[in-house]
């Protein structure tokens, strides 16, 4: 095999262990509109194993909706990943330095 193959037969797996995993929650629902107890146990597990973000991918379902269910359980969710606050803050220092050097030109 050569490696876009391979490439390709990996991607395939993960889009098929992903159709399971959303399969397996969506069986877990009674047919109706609002979901069940076990569909949200579900969702919060698989939160707290890969994170919400990823989560909502793999299930379709909306980021705040999975967020709610964590802050219903006590679970504390951040509003963003710990990298954005790390970049936010270098970003901040980037542009102090350059507004420095801009009134030392001048």
């Amino acid at each position: 095999m050569s490696k876009i193959e391979i490439r390709e037969l990996t991607r395939a797996l993960i889009a098929e262990e992903e159709l399971n995993k959303r399969e397996d929650f969506r069986a877990l629902g009674s047919g109706k509109k609002r979901y069940t107890e076990e569909q949200k146990e579900y969702a919060i597990n698989k939160a707290q194993e890969i994170g919400v973000r990823a989560t909502a991918r793999l299930l379709q379902l909306y980021r705040k909706t999975i967020q709610r269910w964590l802050r219903a359980k006590g679970i504390r969710v951040k509003r963003c990943p710990d990298w954005v606050y790390d970049w936010a803050y270098w970003r901040r220092k980037r542009r102090e330095k350059w507004e420095r050097i801009k009134l030392y030109i001048q």
